[in-house]
């Protein structure tokens, strides 16, 4: 099977943490990006997971499709995948 193209948007505190708001990836599933994010931005690792489980606060976002809990989520070239850390407001 094909790897999909996708643009994967950080917000926050992750895009701070990465050093870029976004970049281009390739993978069949949600996990396979996030994988290739940690792999390229090791500190990504303890912000995403705890005890090799998605944290809780960790939103993901598939063209506007909440699919949070959902890593084995199947991507298609050009989708847009966003990741955001808890939303705090005032």
């Amino acid at each position: 099977m094909n790897m999909a193209r996708v643009k994967v948007k950080l917000f926050a505190n992750f895009r701070e943490a990465a050093g870029v708001k976004e970049i281009e990836l390739e993978g069949e599933r949600v996990e396979d990006v996030l994988d290739s994010l940690v792999e390229r931005f090791p500190q990504l690792g303890e912000m995403f997971y705890e005890g090799g489980t998605l944290r809780d606060y960790v939103h993901i976002m598939v063209n506007g499709r909440n699919v949070r809990g959902d890593l084995g989520y199947s991507l298609n070239d050009g989708d847009v995948v966003a990741i955001f850390p808890p939303v705090s407001g005032g």
